[in-house]
């Protein structure tokens, strides 16, 4: 499956994208944002891209002027989400952007051609999006999607506890099966 938008083709990640992957994902700034470390060889994206890019709905996002790949941009569905309990019906995105093209919109971009294809084609019902509280680029993300805040989660178990945001999207035209029924006067 390849998405596009005006500017962004977005497309399964291939092994040959490890060189660029690479460049990007060894930049410090990155993985802190996100929370992962910097990779510290095209061995490791490689590996990266073997096994984390290639789950169903992960896509390199491509700059069409150049053809290179500049971030990644992906779901995860019901249990294998980062979030516990949530149906398989609902997903969580996630997404990370190259330092060099950060505040021209393109994640925006990106997130909102996923997002349309999450509830168009894929037909779920929630989207969920969560960052580290001091993201505020990931923050303004959220809201450039249209996405509500819905609660604040602290872990304690790291020194100092890190608060991390959650914010949902609810697609428009999903109808809630489980609704309760309205009476009739």
């Amino acid at each position: 499956m390849t998405l596009t938008t005006p500017r962004l083709i977005l497309r399964p990640w291939t092994e040959n994208d490890a060189p660029a992957l690479y460049r990007h994902a060894s930049n410090p700034a990155l993985g802190q944002a996100a929370g992962w470390p910097p990779h510290t060889s095209v061995e490791e994206s490689l590996n990266i891209i073997r096994t984390v890019f290639s789950a169903p709905e992960t896509y390199a996002i491509i700059l069409k002027s150049t053809g290179e790949p500049i971030g990644c941009c992906g779901l995860l569905f019901g249990q294998n989400s980062n979030l516990s309990n949530i149906p398989d019906s609902e997903a969580e995105i996630g997404y990370w952007l190259a330092q060099p093209y950060w505040g021209q919109a393109i994640t925006p971009e990106a997130a909102n051609a996923l997002i349309d294809h999450a509830f168009t084609t894929l037909s779920l019902s929630k989207i969920w999006l969560s960052h580290y509280i001091e993201n505020t680029r990931s923050q303004r993300v959220a809201q450039k999607c249209g996405f509500t805040y819905h609660h604040t989660s602290i872990d304690t178990s790291t020194t100092p506890p890190r608060a991390t945001l959650f914010h949902c999207i609810q697609n428009p035209n999903h109808k809630r099966i489980n609704a309760p029924s309205q009476k009739e006067n």
